[in-house]
């Protein structure tokens, strides 16, 4: 099958062993297919390729165990190489639980993955979402994420400090940005009240420059963006480029290297469910962030 005929939201591909991993949020789970309603969750799936072109799939590589604490809101899973292993980083939610990040683990892309970390690592008594890895330059482990605006208004894009085995944070949370930074940033977009973070996704350029990937509104809708750290760390000061990098109705992106070379990028679009869909764009590197042409 193609990119197009697969049904999924927030798409991450993780090129591994000489084939690709593609990993999302299930399209029928979203809510729109059911009028709106809830549906309970029950896990996450992979479709793999060796060529980026024809994909097979999907398989179940999480099945919600029983006795797990979520039953909603598995959104937006992500698997990344640690440590020999893999770690599948996703959203989760339940009726007297607050969203937020747990981690998962398999020996293999293709999971099976099981529960590693005991619920999510993200704080308590915050409601979280689209949690992603990243490793400093001394190899230190961080998730960031996002602190939804149904709680803040004004979303907040933030981080912490994970212990070494990605089980536990290691640290208090501190903010990167606020979602209305941006001059582009429009409150309300998608008819949300607040500003929206969405997806975050870390990626250094070749000239070191630490940049951060992720997802709003604008007055063109749903967009992918790019902003980079001053001091091309974690903890820097958070600059934002003046327009976004994809501004029409797509985004909750992500970058991977090809094995041909290429940087490519993947997202959803358009952002209308039951019609999103993964597309792939090659983009460049480009005046110290990311181009698409």
């Amino acid at each position: 099958m193609k990119l197009s005929d697969i049904h999924i939201r927030d798409p991450y591909i993780l090129p591994d062993g000489g084939k690709y991993y593609l990993y999302g949020t299930r399209g029928c789970m979203y809510g729109a297919e059911t009028g709106g309603a809830r549906k309970k969750a029950a896990g996450f799936d992979v479709y793999e390729s060796g060529d980026l072109a024809e994909w097979s799939g999907p398989r179940e590589i999480f099945h919600r165990p029983e006795g797990f604490w979520a039953d909603r809101d598995f959104w937006a899973p992500e698997v990344h190489r640690y440590g020999g292993r893999y770690y599948l980083f996703a959203s989760f939610k339940s009726e007297t639980r607050r969203r937020g990040t747990q981690i998962l683990v398999a020996d293999s892309p293709a999971g099976p993955f099981l529960p590693h970390s005991d619920g999510p690592v993200t704080p308590a008594g915050w409601e979280c979402l689209d949690g992603t890895l990243y490793l400093d330059g001394s190899g230190a482990p961080y998730l960031v994420f996002s602190h939804e605006w149904v709680q803040v208004r004004d979303g907040e894009m933030c981080a912490l400090r994970l212990s070494a085995d990605l089980k536990e944070p290691a640290g208090a949370p501190f903010l990167l940005f606020r979602a209305s930074e941006p001059s582009w940033a429009l409150k309300g977009g998608g008819g949300f009240a607040g500003y929206i973070t969405d997806g975050p996704f870390l990626y250094r350029t070749s000239e070191g420059r630490l940049l951060l990937l992720w997802s709003s509104f604008s007055a063109s809708g749903y967009v992918e963006a790019v902003a980079w750290s001053d001091s091309g760390e974690i903890t820097g000061k958070w600059r934002h480029c003046d327009a976004p990098l994809f501004p029409d109705d797509g985004g909750h992106g992500m970058v991977f290297r090809a094995y041909d070379g290429r940087l490519l990028f993947v997202m959803h679009t358009p952002n209308e469910s039951p019609k999103e869909r993964p597309v792939l764009k090659t983009v460049f590197e480009k005046g110290g962030t990311l181009s698409l042409g």
